[in-house]
């Protein structure tokens, strides 16, 4: 009997997510990862492990409960399950996990720097700069741990000769994370080979912070 509480579009929503990463050439091949949560109850839809993303159905995604738990699907869930399902335990604001394979933001891990606020996208959208986690292999609870804590209540955490995670809301706020974090991470390169980057200052970013969440937008 089908559970009704499980949503067909919830799952096309990672279907159609982790098709828009390869589409924004964050990743390659079955690697990275997607998943959302549907906050009525409170169960969370995420990618099936290794399978090409424009091969993905809906049928093939795999639903999750906060405990770590399949409750509805067929097929393996993504070996990072274990972060997907912990940041969203850890942080009631975050609904959408998006974990990337990319290029600039992945230079930053595996030399160990953080990327830190250089524009005013970066620094409203995700934070004052982002971190590295603590090294750990990929797929264990471990590596979850220190994501979470990596993460802190910023935005986006970089993940050592790893990838990238980025969070949101939403699906459309946590792609616009990852692309705001590759970006951020390819000016910066290519800032340095031109001279001194300039970081905004600690006064700035927090009115740049407040404007976005208070000010920013229709209604506001």
């Amino acid at each position: 009997m089908e559970d009704s509480r499980i949503r067909a579009s919830y799952r096309q929503m990672v279907v159609d997510a982790g098709n828009t990463m390869v589409a924004m050439n964050l990743t390659v091949g079955t690697w990275g990862n997607v998943s959302v949560r549907d906050r009525e109850t409170g169960l969370i839809y995420i990618k099936p492990s290794g399978m090409p993303y424009d091969e993905i159905t809906e049928q093939d995604i795999v639903v999750m409960n906060g405990d770590f738990e399949v409750v509805w699907g067929t097929r393996k869930p993504s070996i990072e399950y274990h972060f997907h399902i912990s940041i969203m335990n850890a942080r009631d604001d975050v609904n959408a996990v998006i974990h990337t394979h990319p290029i600039y933001s992945s230079a930053f891990g595996v030399t160990g720097q953080e990327i830190p606020g250089i524009s005013e996208d970066f620094v409203q959208l995700v934070g004052d700069k982002v971190i590295n986690a603590e090294y750990s292999l990929p797929g264990t609870p471990d590596l979850a741990v220190n994501v979470v804590k990596a993460l802190g209540d910023r935005n986006a955490v970089l993940v050592p000769n790893h990838g990238t995670i980025c969070v949101g809301t939403d699906i459309p706020m946590a792609l616009k994370v990852c692309h705001v974090v590759e970006k951020s991470a390819h000016v910066y390169i290519l800032s340095k080979t031109l001279g001194t980057p300039q970081i905004i200052s600690t006064e700035d970013m927090r009115a740049m912070q407040d404007f976005a969440r208070n000010h920013y937008g229709q209604g506001k």
